[in-house]
């Protein structure tokens, strides 16, 4: 008898996108219990801590009817998913550029642990644009990101921007 099909879906989460809310919704479905992971990523400059993260995505996903944990991590991803007996990683798909760099990453991941399938969802066509860098710089520069993440996370944002300064204006002193 095998146990519950356990699902990791990583990412910096920075901030969350209505985006990343479909593939978690999505990728629920798949297994019975789904740990999204909330990492830190060098090559990214995150405008929220990872504290700020991982409680923006508990609260966005309190209300999902699905066996959800959010859990911090700082290692190789196929370390973490072997860490929590998952066997599946769970990764959304927007664009052709996406699907480059996520096969590679599959591919590695393989390498390094054959026992965890990689899953790769499309996001919903009308999230496909969605990139939480994209939604940060429109946010720096004053546009509006109410389409593109939750009221909660868009007030957030728009506060922390408030607290950074604008692209184009003087530091507030």
């Amino acid at each position: 008898m095998s146990g519950p099909r356990i699902g990791v879906y990583p990412g910096t989460f920075d901030p969350m996108t209505l985006g990343h809310m479909d593939i978690i919704r999505r990728g629920a479905k798949l297994v019975d219990r789904l740990i999204i992971g909330v990492t830190t990523n060098p090559s990214k400059s995150p405008m929220f801590s990872l504290e700020e993260r991982l409680a923006m995505v508990r609260r966005e996903c309190s209300d999902l009817d699905a066996a959800i944990e959010v859990v911090a991590f700082d290692a190789l991803l196929m370390d973490f998913a072997s860490s929590q007996g998952a066997k599946v990683i769970i990764r959304g798909l927007r664009a052709v550029a996406d699907f480059e760099y996520e096969y590679q990453m599959a591919g590695m991941n393989q390498q390094i642990n054959d026992s965890v399938e990689t899953v790769f969802l499309m996001a919903d066509v009308s999230l496909q644009p969605i990139a939480s860098r994209l939604v940060k710089e429109i946010a720096l520069y004053g546009g509006p990101i109410h389409r593109f993440v939750g009221p909660r996370v868009c007030e957030e944002v728009k506060q922390r921007v408030d607290l950074i300064g604008r692209k184009g204006e003087h530091p507030r002193g």
